[in-house]
């Protein structure tokens, strides 16, 4: 029997907040350290206030490998990640990419992996 796959989106947006923690001593620092489950309190409020016409949804989330960046926000279905993310941004976040489907360059996982590179 053939799996078959539905495309059908249920949400217009789907933001996923990592709040994992390492253990103590751990090599790698991790994203719920600092301020995850602050930052997924931040975007659910907002965006309830914001009332957007969409269907949407902010949610914690568990590793997403990518902690050496900073705290990780991604957005799907476009598949942006976020790093480096600080409460001050969640605003940004939901005016720019949620309610506008515009990206925030400057917190994009690709442009600060290349800054990171020169």
């Amino acid at each position: 029997m053939k799996i078959r796959y539905s495309h059908t989106m249920i949400y217009d947006k789907h933001i996923f907040i990592c709040i994992n923690q390492r253990a103590e001593g751990a090599h790698r620092k991790s994203c719920g350290e600092a301020h995850g489950m602050e930052i997924v309190d931040a975007f659910k409020k907002k965006l309830k206030e914001k009332n957007l016409p969409i269907k949407l949804r902010a949610q914690k989330a568990g590793c997403l490998d990518i902690c050496d960046f900073g705290q990780t926000v991604a957005v799907y279905p476009e598949g942006v990640f976020y790093v480096g993310v600080e409460l001050a941004d969640v605003d940004e976040i939901i005016e720019e990419h949620i309610a506008n489907n515009r990206i925030v360059e400057r917190l994009k996982l690709e442009n600060v992996r290349a800054k990171r590179a020169l």
